[in-house]
């Protein structure tokens, strides 16, 4: 019997948001370089952002050691409103590893209310097919191309629903072509002024 894993972090959602990143769920504990979504040091997340933010892939990689920033990512997410979860709150994994196509989603996540936390959010931004599916599956609207978007109703709200490359290094596309692509999202970020 295979074991039930609950999602091990909280969702980060500052109420500034206007994008909600949705992955499927977080690699395996011992591939952490940080307590916080996309840990796993090999994973391009933050290099995108340091390359659209900062024109610096390593801006929030701690110099000495092979680990992400983490204040220094909470700070900027909290800043600039990047808001995160998954579409899974359990799943199965069933072989030891962060593939997506071994993940087998036992509980998704109540999306709706993530949403009515961050009420000035439009964008909702998965970052993989299996992000992707179970969004698509669960509210019906058409699935966007890699790079592109859809609209989708959730609740009584429309959002725009866009489908980016996984920042995992499994996918086939190098580094800049994916800052490249994720810089359609580049409006939805403000500074918070407060």
């Amino acid at each position: 019997m295979i074991q039930i894993e609950r999602h091990p972090l909280q969702p980060f959602l500052p109420p500034n948001a206007e994008v909600l990143f949705l992955g499927s769920f977080p690699p395996p504990r011992k591939r952490w370089s940080m307590d916080f979504f996309y840990p796993n040091f090999l994973n391009d997340m933050w290099r995108i952002w340091g390359l659209n933010f900062f024109n610096d892939a390593n801006y929030f990689v701690e110099s000495t050691e092979k680990k992400f920033n983490y204040p220094k990512i909470v700070e900027f997410c909290t800043k600039y409103g990047f808001a995160f979860f998954d579409t899974a709150s359990s799943v199965r994994r069933l072989q030891e590893n962060a593939s997506d196509k071994f993940l087998e989603v036992v509980e998704p996540t109540d999306i709706e209310a993530l949403l009515e936390k961050i009420p000035y959010c439009k964008a909702i931004v998965t970052t993989g097919e299996k992000a992707t599916d179970v969004l698509v599956s669960r509210y019906g609207c058409a699935k966007p191309k890699v790079g592109m978007s859809e609209k989708v109703h959730i609740g009584n709200k429309q959002y725009e629903l866009f489908r980016m490359p996984s920042t995992s290094r499994a996918y086939p596309l190098a580094l800049v072509k994916k800052a490249e692509a994720y810089k359609v999202l580049m409006p939805y970020f403000h500074e918070n002024q407060q």
